[in-house]
């Protein structure tokens, strides 16, 4: 018992440590910009192996008045609008996403069911299909975005969950939704090798993260889930009909 206590002990210590020092790379983000975040850096890795040479990477800070207002308006639009108000973390939209996220599993159960019926019927095949996959949604707010770009990997298990929800908390405690909203911004992915607002202006528009009008920053700001997709499809219908939809919304978003 003394062993294991002595265990319980040192792992709580180790547990404390780490919190202090997320603790103190937070506090330091009020007066100092982050260099770059946990996810740019093993994106940083992946490219340099996958091309080498001929890597591209596209980074450049620019402070919160230098970010369009409709930029702003429009991803928080499309990905927290309730950022202002909000402790960190939006219970409604998570509950709504293990809601969409359950009858959207079911519904690839019921597919590969009748697939597989219809295949015995036919006499094709006795195996079951694979898996169908199913379009996971989440219900993060931008500060959890921001907490897990930061400092945590992109695994998803429940203990890294609950470390994205203690990070998120400070992040909140310690930085104001001003701060957050430019840290997201100037951090975020929008392309392969492509962070942050101004880079992502200049990349599709030719123009800086300042002068971005109301439908190029929605466009911008419904690239956000999958930005290396849409990447390759810059005129999709979907992204067009998102974007105008986002752009309609904006004018009743509050800022920070």
């Amino acid at each position: 018992m003394r062993h294991l206590l002595r265990w319980v002990l040192l792992v709580g210590a180790a547990l404390l440590l780490l919190q202090a020092y997320f603790a103190a790379r937070i506090a330091l983000m009020i007066w100092v910009n982050p260099e770059s975040t946990t996810f740019q850096r093993s994106e940083l890795v992946r490219l340099a192996r996958d091309k080498g040479l001929g890597v591209v990477y596209r980074h450049q800070w620019v402070p919160y008045a230098r970010i369009s207002d409709n930029l702003k308006r429009a991803v928080i639009a499309a990905e927290d609008d309730g950022f202002v108000n909000h402790d960190g973390v939006d219970w409604n939209a998570i509950e709504r996403a293990w809601a969409r996220n359950a009858a959207a599993e079911e519904l690839a159960k019921r597919q590969a069911q009748a697939k597989e019926k219809l295949g015995q019927v036919l006499g094709k095949t006795t195996e079951a299909p694979p898996p169908m996959r199913f379009k996971i949604i989440g219900g993060s707010t931008i500060t959890q975005q921001l907490a897990k770009n930061l400092f945590l990997s992109g695994e998803r298990t429940m203990l890294r969950k609950g470390q994205e929800l203690i990070l998120t908390k400070m992040l909140e405690r310690m930085l104001s939704k001003e701060r957050i909203l430019e840290i997201y911004l100037n951090s975020v992915e929008w392309g392969e090798g492509v962070f942050g607002a101004e880079a992502a202006a200049r990349r599709y528009f030719g123009r800086g993260a300042a002068s971005l009008e109301r439908l190029q920053a929605a466009r911008l700001a419904v690239m956000l889930p999958r930005p290396r997709h849409f990447e390759k499809y810059p005129r999709s219908t979907y992204l067009a009909g998102r974007a105008a939809l986002i752009a309609g919304r904006m004018g009743r978003v509050e800022l920070p």
